[in-house]
């Protein structure tokens, strides 16, 4: 779509990398009273102290008795602050109960490169409402609920497009279906609890690429969505188009998928393209 279409030279970073776990017993962890990292003084103690937490968890999962041998804290202050992390979503714990960095940070990430996003997505929002005659949005998650962060509609008509910053619930919508289709299989049952979708229709979405909702989210509107990818595969936002479902139809994916998945496939590859050039 919109072939000449460029988009500015910027890339999407990954907060996140691999590293061995400690070879460390946890007795042994325990008993090294010091950190080996640097000391870093902000003037407030207990960002400080979650600050190093969090840098020892960048280079991998952790046990608490990790966390006390490399950040030097002593064990009932590390055990405080990873609860608290992990109640914000900072931290979590892999299959065998270690501390790992969590999915609140690749939400922060879409948030930090949502201008990388919006410098290409203009252009191809248009692009797909003058194709469709529909309007079009783009959503990212934040939390439990997802956020317009652009959009475009019809001059006239009804107007049935989300305005930006528009925050919405992950219960119901094609997008939100897009949203959390690729999402960690716990986080995906989490937010299937009070959805209007199932677990089913979300395989469908990952095997098919895109997403449709009739009457599910707002009684009358219809709408159609797929993902849009950073350079690491990650699924970072939603392209939707949403109209009345009596112009779109009662099966809106079967005429409007190809246009609105080659939409996300554009700002994907643009993405990518961005993270190539950077060289990050």
């Amino acid at each position: 779509m919109g072939g000449t279409l460029q988009t500015k030279k910027e890339t999407v970073k990954v907060l996140t990398n691999p590293r061995n776990a400690s070879s460390q017993s946890d007795e042994a962890a325990s008993a090294k009273p010091e950190s080996s990292r640097k000391e870093v003084h902000s003037g407030v103690g207990v960002l400080d102290k979650t600050a190093k937490i969090l840098d020892t968890l960048e280079g991998g999962p952790a046990t608490l008795a990790q966390l006390v041998n490399e950040t030097g804290l002593a064990r009932p202050t590390a055990h405080r602050l990873a609860i608290a992390l992990e109640k914000h979503r900072f931290i979590v714990r892999d299959q065998h109960g270690r501390f790992v960095l969590g999915s609140r940070f690749a939400e922060l990430a879409a948030a930090a490169g949502e201008d990388r996003l919006l410098t290409a997505c203009g252009p191809i929002l248009q692009t797909l409402l003058d194709r469709t005659g529909e309007s079009a949005q783009i959503y990212r998650r934040q939390g439990d609920q997802r956020v317009c962060i652009a959009a475009v509609e019809r001059s006239s008509g009804l107007r049935d497009s989300i305005p930006v910053g528009a925050i919405l619930s992950m219960e119901a919508g094609s997008a939100a279906q897009i949203l959390l289709a690729w999402e960690d299989p716990e986080r995906m049952h989490q937010g299937l609890r009070r959805a209007k979708f199932t677990v089913a229709k979300l395989t469908t979405v990952r095997k098919r690429g895109w997403a449709e909702s009739v009457n599910e989210r707002e009684p009358g509107v219809a709408s159609v969505s797929a993902p849009i990818r950073n350079a690491s595969g990650q699924v970072i936002a939603a392209i939707s188009i949403s109209g009345p479902t009596n112009r779109m139809g009662t099966t809106p994916g079967q005429h409007f998928a190809p246009l609105v998945m080659a939409a996300g496939k554009y700002l994907s590859d643009a993405l990518i393209r961005a993270h190539a050039v950077s060289g990050m």
